[in-house]
C-alpha cells in the first residue's frame, strides 16, 4: 500500500514556505521567552529598599566586611571571620556559641579528620513548634576568597535576619548554622550532626551554597517525602526555580554538602544553589566583582521568604509521604504529585498507540519501517554527542589553557554552547535529509517519539521527579499529531498549527535540559547537553519536513543540503569569535597548576605540574612529563609535569608507632613545620581510623579499601595542633607495614626560584595548587 508523503497531508506546497517561516518564528519567539523566564535571576534590590524586604546592595555591604580574602579551615583569616559573624548574630539579637569540635568524613580507603568551629545562633520563637534552620559555611578553599562560595550565601543570611526582625517574634525558633571546614569535607556539618544538641532535635533545614558567580538560585535537591515542603516554597517563593529531575539526578550522584549530613541527621529541608559561570568556581575569580547581583538577591529574597513560611508554620503538620515533581516553564512554577508520574506516561504510551493506529490507517506509514525509524533515531541522539565532545577536544587543542578549568567550562562559554546547537541541527537535518525518502517521512517523525515515550514511562518507575522531561513532550506531541491527522482534511492550516503547539514543550524542554546540562557539566560534557538538544529536536520532525523539495531535480537536491551546510557555516563562525571573544588576560585569567614536592627521605625536591600543556611560565618549572612517581597527595597522577627544585631544608611529618597489636596500630603525628594538613598513606588496608586531637573529642571512621592498589588506605588531618594527634587504626591479619606521611602547606612565594605568576595567568582552582609538600615514607 503506498504511503502518502507528510507534508502533503499538512499544507500545499505553494504555502510550504510560508508556513515554515512561520514555524521557525514561533518556535523561535517561544525558546527566547522561556529562556528570559525561566532562566535568569531577579533584579537586585538597592540598599533604600524597605526595610523589611531583602537588599542585595545591602548584603553587599556585610560581604565586604569577610569575603575579600580566603578564609580556608584554621586559617588566621578564618578566625576572623568567626569572630566577626559571632557578633554580628549577636547583633541581629541571637544567642550566639562558637561550637568547637572534631569532624569526620569517609569514603572508599579514605578517613578524613578536621578540628572545626562552627559558629551557631539561636532566635527564640514565641510558641516554637520546632526549628528552622538557616545553614550555609563561612570557610573558603585556599584558591579564593570564596565570594559565592559561600560567602554570598552568609551575607543573606544576615541581612535575612535584619529583615526578618522589622516583622516581630517568629513562631518558631530559628537556627543560624555557619559550618566550619565544609571544603575540607563537610567536617563543620559532620561535627554538628554527631555532637551537637540541635542535631537530636531536627527540624527544616534550609542550605545555601553555589558552584558559580551567576545565574538563578536553584532548588536542587530535597529531603524525601518533599510534597509539604515543595508546597510552601512554591507558596512562598518570590521567584521560585527548580527542577525534580535534579534531585533525581543528584540523590545518583557522589556530590555533597552540607546538607548531606543534616539531612542524615533527621533534618528535612531544601537545598538551594546558583551553577552559572562555572570557570570562577574555587578560584581567584571567586570575588565580589564577579558576584552576579541578581544571584545574591534570588538567594537572600528566596531565603526570607522561607523562612517566613516556615518560621510561621505548624511544622509538625509538615510531613508528607510522598514526593511532587515540579519545574519552571514559561514563567510558572509548575507542580503535581508523584502519583500522576506513572499515570501520565502510560497515557503517552497509550496515545502513542493511537497515533501509530491512525497514522497505519492514513497510510502515512507502515509498522516495518516505523520500527527502523524508531531504531534510526538514535543514530543523531550518538552523533551530537560525540560531535559536541570532538568540539570541546578541538577548543583545548586550539586553546590548551581551556583544559585547566576544573569544571570543564569557560569564561565566556555562550557562543561555543550556540555552536553545539548548530552542530545538532546540522546532525538531524543530514541524518532526516538522508533516510526521509527510504523511510517515509512519517516513520521517522513518528518512530523518534517512540524513545521519549519509553524513557517516559521507564524513568516514571526508577526516578519520578525526572519523568516529566519525556513524559510532557511524547504526550504533547503525540497528542497534537493526533489532532493534526483529524483536522488535514478540513483545514491544513489548522492541523499544522496543532503541529506547531505540540512541539513547543519538546523544543522548550530540550533547549532548557540542554542549557542545564552545560551549567553541570560544563563544555567538557556537551556530549549530554547535545542529546538533550537531539531530543527536542526530534519532535520537529514533521516540521522540519517543510525545509525540504520534493525528489527531482539536481537543483532541488542541493537545496536539500542547504540547512545542515548552513550549520556547520554557523557553528564555525560561533566557534571562531567565541575563540576571538574568550581570550585570557588579566579579568580573566588561565589557569595554571604548580607546586613543589620535597621527599625527605632523599632530600630531593621538584616541581610538580598537573596542567596537561603548561603554559610558557609554568613550562620554567617543569620539564619532564610522566612524573607519576612524584606521589603528594591523596589522587596520584601519572601523567604529571616535573621539574627539579632546590631543597628548602624542611622537616617531613613525624610519624611514631605508640602502640601495636589485637588487630590495632596506635601512631602519633604531627608536623614540625607547622603544616595545616598531613595525610598518611598505608600500604595495606585500614578497616577504620579513630582521631584523638587535644582539647576535642575524639571521632571515628570507617575505612574500606580505596582504589589506589599501591596505598590502598588513607588518613587525613586537617587543621592539625602543633602538638599533633593520636590515631588509632582497627587493622586485618595483613597489618600496613609502610605508611607514606606527607604535609602541605599553602603558597608558593618562599620557595627558592618562584616568581609570581605575570597577569593572564593565575593559580588552579584544583585543591592541590600552589602547594609546598613534603613527605617521607616510614616503616612500620
Amino acid at each position: 500500500m503506498p504511503e502518502t508523503p507528510l507534508r502533503h497531508a499538512l499544507v500545499s506546497p505553494p504555502r510550504r514556505g510560508l508556513a515554515l517561516l512561520a514555524a521557525v518564528l514561533v518556535l523561535t519567539t517561544v525558546v527566547v521567552a522561556s529562556l528570559l523566564l525561566d532562566t535568569r535571576p531577579p533584579e537586585p534590590e538597592p540598599a533604600s529598599a524597605p526595610a523589611g524586604e531583602f537588599s542585595a546592595a545591602r548584603a553587599l555591604d556585610r560581604l565586604d566586611d569577610f569575603g575579600t580574602r580566603p578564609r580556608p579551615l584554621g586559617s588566621a583569616e578564618s578566625d576572623r571571620t568567626r569572630d566577626h559573624l559571632a557578633a554580628e548574630l549577636r547583633e541581629a539579637g541571637l544567642t550566639v556559641r562558637i561550637d568547637r569540635g572534631l569532624g569526620s568524613v569517609g569514603a572508599p580507603g579514605t578517613a578524613g579528620f578536621g578540628r572545626v568551629e562552627n559558629v551557631v545562633g539561636t532566635l527564640r520563637g514565641s510558641d516554637p513548634t520546632g526549628a528552622v534552620v538557616l545553614a550555609a559555611h563561612y570557610d573558603s578553599v585556599a584558591a579564593g576568597p570564596g565570594a559565592s562560595d559561600d560567602g554570598a550565601a552568609v551575607a543573606a543570611v544576615l541581612e535575612t535576619l535584619r529583615a526578618l526582625r522589622t516583622s516581630g517574634q517568629p513562631r518558631n525558633d530559628v537556627v543560624v548554622l555557619l559550618t566550619d571546614g565544609e571544603e575540607n569535607g563537610l567536617l563543620g556539618a559532620s561535627a554538628f550532626r554527631r555532637g551537637d544538641p540541635l542535631a537530636e532535635r531536627g527540624g527544616v533545614v534550609l542550605n545555601w551554597e553555589a558552584r558559580g558567580a551567576s545565574g538563578p538560585s536553584m532548588l536542587f535537591e530535597t529531603s524525601r517525602d518533599n510534597a509539604g515542603l515543595v508546597s510552601v516554597y512554591a507558596d512562598a517563593a518570590p521567584h521560585p526555580f527548580g527542577d525534580s529531575s535534579a534531585v533525581e539526578l543528584y540523590r545518583l550522584s557522589s556530590n555533597n554538602t552540607d546538607f548531606t549530613e543534616l539531612r542524615a541527621a533527621g533534618f528535612t529541608g531544601l537545598n538551594f544553589a546558583y551553577v552559572g559561570s562555572s570557570a570562577r568556581y574555587h578560584s581567584p575569580g571567586d570575588s565580589i566583582a564577579n558576584l552576579d547581583h541578581g544571584s545574591l538577591q534570588h538567594h537572600g529574597a528566596t531565603m526570607l521568604a522561607l523562612t517566613r513560611a516556615f518560621g510561621d508554620r505548624d511544622l509538625d503538620a509538615l510531613p508528607t509521604d510522598d514526593d511532587v515533581t515540579y519545574f519552571r516553564a514559561f514563567g510558572a512554577f509548575v507542580t503535581y504529585p508523584n502519583a500522576l508520574v506513572l499515570p501520565l506516561a502510560i497515557a503517552s504510551l497509550l496515545a502513542f498507540a493511537g497515533l501509530l493506529v491512525a497514522a497505519r490507517r492514513q497510510r502515512l506509514l507502515s509498522l516495518p519501517r516505523t520500527l527502523l525509524g524508531t531504531l534510526a533515531a538514535l543514530l543523531p541522539l550518538g552523533v551530537a554527542a560525540a560531535l559536541a565532545q570532538l568540539l570541546w577536544a578541538l577548543l583545548v587543542q586550539v586553546r590548551p589553557g581551556y583544559g585547566a578549568f576544573m569544571m570543564g567550562d569557560t569564561y565566556q562559554p555562550g557562543l561555543f554552547r550556540l555552536a553545539v546547537g548548530a552542530l545538532v541541527v546540522c546532525v538531524l537535518a543530514a541524518w532526516y535529509g538522508l533516510l526521509r525518502r527510504r523511510l517515509g517521512q512519517a516513520a521517522l517523525a513518528v518512530g523518534a517519539l517512540a524513545w521519549p515515550t519509553l524513557l517516559g514511562l521507564i524513568i516514571a518507575v526508577v526516578a519520578p521527579g525526572a519523568a516529566y522531561l519525556f513524559t510532557v513532550p511524547a504526550l504533547a506531541s503525540t497528542l497534537g499529531a493526533l489532532l493534526a491527522l483529524a483536522l488535514r482534511r478540513r483545514s491544513s492550516p489548522a492541523a499544522l498549527a496543532a503541529l506547531l503547539v505540540a512541539a513547543v514543550p519538546a523544543t522548550s524542554f530540550g533547549v532548557l535540559l540542554g542549557l542545564g546540562m552545560f551549567d553541570s557539566v560544563g563544555m567538557a560534557g556537551g556530549g549530554a547537553a547535545a542529546t538533550a538538544f537531539a531530543l527536542g529536536g526530534l519532535g520537529l520532525l514533521p516540521l522540519l519536513d517543510l525545509a525540504y523539495p520534493d525528489a527531482g531535480a539536481a537543483s532541488r537536491r542541493r537545496r536539500a543540503a542547504a540547512v545542515p551546510a548552513t550549520a556547520v557555516v554557523v557553528a564555525v563562525a560561533l566557534v571562531g569569535t567565541g575563540l576571538a571573544v574568550d581570550g585570557f588576560d588579566a579579568r580573566r585569567p588561565q589557569p595554571t597548576h604548580l607546586a613543589y614536592v620535597l621527599d625527605a627521605s632523599t632530600r630531593t625536591a621538584n616541581w610538580v605540574s598537573d596542567d596537561a600543556e603548561p603554559p610558557r611560565w609554568t613550562r620554567q618549572y617543569v620539564t619532564t612529563h610522566g612524573g607519576g612517581a612524584v606521589e603528594y597527595d591523596e589522587t596520584p597522577n601519572p601523567g604529571r609535569w616535573v621539574g627539579p627544585a632546590d631543597d628548602i631544608g624542611a622537616e617531613a611529618p613525624a610519624v611514631r608507632v605508640v602502640a601495636t597489636g589485637d588487630g590495632e596500630l596506635t601512631l602519633h603525628v604531627r608536623s614540625p613545620r607547622g603544616a595545616p594538613r598531613v595525610t598518611l598513606a598505608f600500604d595495606r588496608p585500614v578497616e577504620r581510623a579513630t582521631a584523638r586531637v587535644p582539647g576535642r573529642d575524639t571521632a571515628a571512621q570507617d575505612l574500606g579499601s580505596g582504589p589506589d592498589d599501591a596505598w590502598p588506605s588513607r588518613v587525613i588531618l586537617d587543621d592539625l595542633p602543633a602538638a599533633g594527634a593520636t590515631l588509632r587504626l582497627r587493622v586485618g591479619a595483613d597489618a600496613p607495614r609502610e605508611v607514606r606521611a606527607f604535609d602541605q602547606t599553602v603558597g608558593l612565594d618562599d620557595v627558592p626560584g618562584f616568581e609570581p605568576r605575570p597577569a593572564g595567568l593565575a593559580r588552579t582552582a584544583l585543591h592541590t595548587g600552589d602547594l609546598v609538600v613534603v613527605g617521607r615514607t616510614y616503616r612500620l
